[in-house]
């Protein structure tokens, strides 16, 4: 059966028909529904983690017990994951297992553009890269054969064009994998030091193997072309974009496999052209690689390490004529993201940029706090640096720091990797603000459950954490918890606690208005004979909100009548 399919749910369908058992990840854009998808499959075991090194180690607890599993992660959750990644390469796996990465160049929804072919590099270890959702589903239903056939962890790239563009897939039957026997084996799983000696060994020969491997391998090919002066070496999107501009024209060899690199053949291809040229997004891997074989190679010389390519991009650096591939969508003008009409972290925002608060913020949609008008947020880092970065800022600052800077961070958040920062700040004691943003959900990915919202990845009952029993937990005395929605409250709390001489929690709770289940109010309107035009109301930066003729107006078809404006109106003009 053909169908039309997004990369991710390609390669979900891939896994779930090579026998996949168990999926773990952290919800993380642009990887997100590889999970999702697989949690459609209720024959498999699907599950959101507190974070990626959970998942990562849940996965290879199910593969050591002898099921094949899967983990998705965005890159920077790689990040997070790289502790039991990096000694997976030495135990190897009992059945197969992979792990999924997906790249975001261009920072579509991301902080940083790392490349993760570095970290298949460096943990040695395999790394496939589909070009198309016919790929994603071909490599993902060979990729727990190929683990268990070199005994490794495989390491999948996608990136955010591959996993969120659709192509046409012929999918098949799911095919069980019966369950792999554990057999104990302390040499092989119990990285001590002495064990872990003999493993390297170990690593250093599976790449060998898998070198030779990579040179006649499925995922790489050789495409002929009928003028030989050019040839390129590419992958993924990139060999997309070189195929629509040069189509048959000129040799390519399309790599699938893109760690280890097949020498052999890459030497054998150059020699086969007279110019040779190497189109990869972000850093060059490829032709790095190219050079420590001594061949004569261009690529960063052509293409930027910044960004996504495109057509246009790869027609101009050989000098050829570009303007038809230049999209439309280039003319449209930019549509910056910001929080929606009725977002509960609106009104918490408004309250900490009226009392000019210095403010660590962290990663979700909560990030978008930042944006005029209200300009709220100093500093975003990365998952959970909100909590541990308000305490070292504390620390150096002393007492005048602390009564004018908070954290924020959300639920999800919180949970991922917040909740330890909390406990330093509890160890080591400065008088730190933390704002919980608890809007019952993980809002930036797509509205996820998490381990604060009592349902899993189905939606299903499951274990809830009390967020305020849990801060009391771990040595917070002072926790209160406040409705955004009402400023008076939000800003006496936020003037106690800065007060305090003691760490102090503030959990601004309101579920995300986008919620199926949250009841919306009749939408607001403004009277224009009481408005006095004086803009109060757009210190809010709530779209639902503009100006005509000098007179508030609110659009009734984004209003969910949360009322925050209406707090803020001196002339009860709007009701």
């Amino acid at each position: 059966m053909k169908k039309l399919l997004i990369g991710n749910e390609a390669l979900a369908r891939g896994f779930y028909e090579g026998g996949i058992g168990l999926v773990s990840s952290y919800p993380g854009t642009p990887s997100t529904e590889i999970t999702e998808c697989l949690a459609e499959y209720r024959d498999i075991a699907s599950e959101w983690a507190p974070n990626e090194k959970v998942a990562t180690e849940v996965a290879f607890g199910a593969s050591l017990g002898g099921k094949r599993s899967v983990c998705a992660m965005k890159h920077v959750g790689l990040n997070v994951a790289a502790d039991p990644v990096f000694t997976m390469s030495y135990t190897g796996v009992n059945a197969g297992m992979v792990l999924c990465v997906a790249d975001d160049p261009a920072m579509h929804s991301s902080q940083n553009e790392q490349d993760s072919r570095h970290y298949a590099i460096a943990a040695k270890l395999p790394m496939l890269e589909p070009a198309d959702s016919g790929e994603a589903y071909a490599f993902a239903r060979a990729s727990f054969a190929l683990s268990e056939r070199f005994d490794t962890l495989v390491m999948m790239r996608m990136c955010t064009r591959i996993a969120h563009s659709q192509s046409i897939v012929e999918i098949g039957e799911r095919e069980e994998a019966p369950a792999r026997p554990y057999t104990k084996d302390p040499k092989k799983y119990i990285m001590m030091p002495a064990y872990a000696k003999a493993r390297h060994p170990v690593v250093e020969a599976r790449t060998a193997a898998l070198t030779e491997y990579a040179e006649d391998c499925p995922f790489n090919r050789v495409e002929k072309g009928t003028d030989r002066s050019l040839g390129i070496i590419t992958s993924g999107t990139c060999y997309q974009y070189t195929k629509e501009v040069f189509g048959d024209r000129v040799p390519v060899l399309k790599l699938g496999m893109v760690n280890p690199l097949p020498p052999k053949m890459i030497r054998d291809f150059a020699a086969s052209v007279d110019r040779l040229v190497v189109i990869e997004e972000l850093d060059g891997v490829i032709e790095t690689f190219c050079r420590t074989l001594g061949l004569a190679v261009e690529g960063k010389s052509l293409f930027s390490p910044i960004g996504e390519y495109s057509q246009a991009v790869i027609a101009r650096a050989f000098g050829l004529p570009e303007k038809e591939y230049v999209p439309a969508l280039s003319e449209l003008p930019g549509r910056p993201p910001m929080m929606c009409a009725g977002c509960p972290h609106r009104g918490m925002y408004y309250v900490l940029a009226k009392n000019k608060v210095t403010v660590l913020g962290d990663i979700g949609c909560y990030t978008l706090g930042a944006q005029p008008p209200l300009n709220a947020v100093d500093s975003v880092l990365c998952m959970g640096a909100s909590v541990s970065g308000l305490h070292g800022f504390n620390r150096v600052g002393g007492s005048e720091t602390e009564k004018k800077t908070v954290a924020v961070i959300g639920d999800s958040t919180f949970m991922h990797s917040g909740v330890t920062g909390l406990i330093d700040i509890a160890y080591n004691g400065t008088n730190s603000t933390v704002i919980i943003l608890d809007n019952s959900i993980t809002g930036m990915t797509g509205h996820q459950q998490n381990p604060t919202t009592g349902l899993d990845i189905h939606g299903d009952p499951a274990g809830k954490i009390d967020l305020e029993a849990l801060c009391h937990a771990i040595g917070i005395r002072r926790v209160r918890v406040v409705d955004p929605y009402d400023l008076a409250a939000c800003d006496a709390a936020l003037k106690e606690e800065l007060a305090a001489e003691e760490p102090s929690v503030i959990i601004s709770r309101r579920p995300c208005v986008l919620l199926k289940n949250v009841k919306k109010n009749p939408p607001l309107a403004a009277d224009a004979d009481k408005c006095r035009g004086c803009r109060s109301c757009m210190q809010l930066g709530c779209p639902a909100i503009s100006f005509k003729g000098k007179k508030a107006v609110i659009d009734a078809t984004l209003c969910v009548g949360c009322g925050v404006c209406r707090q803020k109106c001196a002339f009860d003009a709007i009701g």
